[in-house]
């Protein structure tokens, strides 16, 4: 709930990238327009201070789910619904 699903794509993968989970992530190109399947960019930083940025497609696949998304998770989204 209120996760964002990323894929690599083809050709990367987390043994390609060699990620070790010492690295922190961050997602570029997220906002209020984001659209189902969208191609954004993984930005990887590295322990030693080394930044990759990765191409990967957000599978948010159906409008719907943006808004489960935007709303935290599908259970916040229908709480909002019953209490509006």
């Amino acid at each position: 709930m209120g996760v964002l699903p990323l894929q690599f794509k083809e050709g990367a993968s987390a043994l390609a990238l060699k990620l070790d989970g010492t690295e922190t992530y961050d997602v570029v190109g997220l906002g209020p327009n984001l659209k189902p399947q969208q191609d954004l960019t993984l930005r990887i930083t590295r322990a030693n201070g080394t930044v990759e940025n990765v191409s990967v497609r957000c599978r948010i696949d159906t409008p719907i789910e943006i808004d489960y998304y935007q709303h935290g998770g599908i259970l916040v989204y229908v709480l909002r619904q019953l209490v509006a």
